[in-house]
């Protein structure tokens, strides 16, 4: 393990997000050891953990109340990005960015497609928000606008530029990304891959990596016995 004989990193997550999917995948492909403290959102863990112990001091190391945040020793990191690049720069085998600029700056562009352009209005608050002041049909539009718009755009920004995953035959940052919400897609909204071919490719080779298999939301310890 890479950080062999080191405190052991500390990670808030739950099970379902896909921001923290996609740091644990980091994780994952780094090699590093990691203590896992499950955060409810749904129970409102993050608002008032009042049967949780270990979550106590919470809202001090999350102001916000969101997931994911890594712990490592005095450094406390509250946003998967920056967890994401805080663990490359320190353990930086396998590099998560290419070193050719073109593939880099592709790489960025995907993460920001997901990060900006799609997640947020999959975000639990948001469709919560949108169920109670309009209605649940109206909370799936919105779901599946914001994903449709999001994948037609990787998938015409990565056509041209995949190999085996999506900017190449190496894992790199945009997998992390893309990863998570594909999963999210198909399994949570039952988005239809066809159009997006491209993207179906990379996520069929995803399901052959270790790294990305142990990450999945249904193999982590607060998942629900059924999904």
């Amino acid at each position: 393990m890479a950080n062999s004989g080191a405190e052991k990193l500390k990670l808030y997550s739950y099970w379902r997000s896909s921001c923290a999917h996609r740091v644990r995948i980091a994780l994952a492909l780094k090699g590093l050891e990691y203590e896992y403290i499950p955060v409810n959102l749904i129970k409102g863990d993050q608002f008032d953990p009042v049967y949780r112990f270990d979550l106590q001091d919470f809202k001090k190391i999350n102001p916000m109340g969101t997931v994911p945040s890594l712990v490592d020793g005095d450094v406390v990191i509250n946003d998967s990005f920056a967890i994401i690049m805080y663990l490359d720069e320190k353990y930086p085998e396998p590099p998560l960015l290419p070193r050719d600029l073109h593939k880099r700056a592709v790489n960025f562009q995907a993460m920001s497609i997901v990060l900006s352009g799609i997640q947020p209005h999959q975000n639990l608050a948001v469709i919560r928000y949108i169920e109670e002041k309009i209605n649940a049909e109206e909370k799936t539009a919105w779901v599946n606008n914001a994903i449709t718009k999001g994948f037609t755009a990787l998938e015409k920004l990565l056509v041209n530029c995949a190999g085996k995953h999506a900017t190449g035959d190496e894992i790199y940052l945009a997998d992390l990304f893309l990863a998570p919400q594909i999963h999210g897609a198909i399994n949570r909204f039952q988005i239809n891959m066809e159009p997006y071919p491209t993207l179906a490719k990379c996520y069929e080779s995803y399901n052959e990596l270790p790294a990305f298999q142990n990450a999945l939301p249904e193999k982590q310890p607060d998942a629900p016995s059924t999904i």
